[in-house]
């Protein structure tokens, strides 16, 4: 498969991330956090089954891909945990713009600090783009607004899945990206019910269909098949120009969320999202072949 076609659907995946933040508003109207974080593994690990079963590779874990299994399964719980509490104390479009504009700095210094990757200078002008987009989008015009509890959990986010993006990278030369996923949402639902086990967990089966359509779509789109997606292209692209892609997040997140939730778009949303899509641009200039 040609680059081009990992390229396009990686943009699918940054949409499904994006009506992501949608879902997530919704259910926090309806449930306690490690509910829906439980239930929200639960259904992505049943999900995995009809694609384990359509590629047709056996199962398989050694102790190196454990490694990497159990590792991520730790970044991806704690970065959930991170979003839902930053969205609890905070709003559904600042953790969207934050944390998707932030991460692929964060994936960007990591690279540069462990592996000592110098960085081109349209790689350089990409994130400095990618920075104005974002602040464009929620008029950051004020430093101040970094330090409140909510963005300092929007802030651990981007770092958390910039580790997470690291991972998802190396972890493939161990283990199927597929099979990848699927461990860890297995063992993330293991150590969420462990847990929650004194939480009511039944109780999601007594919330509204609204509740239910946003947390299929959470666990299947905006999990499953979004996550896969980002993995496999992290693999065959590297986490540096894979991670770059998650600027269009907030574009898309604020278009689903004008579709479903009514929310109105105003003129710095415009300008920020193309911001968005050009920062994009300037860091893959050298790898769309």
């Amino acid at each position: 498969m040609k680059n081009s076609h990992f390229i396009s659907l990686l943009i699918l995946s940054m949409l499904l991330w994006g009506g992501g933040w949608t879902a997530l508003k919704i259910l926090t109207y309806h449930a306690d956090i490690e509910i829906i974080i439980f239930w929200r593994f639960f259904l992505m690990s049943l999900s995995f089954i009809p694609i384990l079963v359509f590629i047709k590779k056996p199962l398989t874990l050694n102790k190196s891909s454990l490694r990497f299994v159990l590792s991520s399964s730790a970044l991806n719980i704690a970065f959930m945990v991170s979003s839902f509490l930053g969205i609890k104390h905070g709003t559904a479009g600042a953790g969207g713009v934050i944390i998707t504009t932030l991460a692929p700095i964060m994936t960007f210094l990591l690279v540069y600090i462990i592996f000592r990757k110098q960085l081109h200078k349209f790689q350089l002008a990409g994130i400095f783009i990618g920075l104005i987009g974002g602040f464009i989008m929620l008029e950051l015009n004020d430093i101040s607004l970094f330090l409140n509890s909510s963005n300092i959990y929007f802030l651990l986010c981007a770092i958390i899945w910039a580790g997470v993006t690291l991972l998802s990278q190396h972890s493939n030369e161990h283990i199927h990206p597929v099979h990848y996923s699927f461990y860890i949402s297995v063992v993330s639902s293991i150590s969420i019910f462990i847990f929650s086990y004194h939480s009511d967990l039944m109780s999601v089966f007594s919330q509204s269909t609204e509740f239910w359509i946003a947390l299929l779509y959470l666990a299947i789109l905006g999990q499953t098949l979004a996550t896969t997606i980002y993995f496999i292209a992290s693999a065959r692209l590297g986490s540096q120009a894979t991670s770059s892609f998650m600027f269009l997040v907030p574009l898309f997140a604020l278009i689903i969320a004008w579709l479903v939730l009514d929310e109105s778009i105003q003129l710095h949303i415009i300008v920020g999202g193309f911001f968005s899509v050009l920062a994009v641009y300037f860091i893959n200039k050298k790898i769309a072949t």
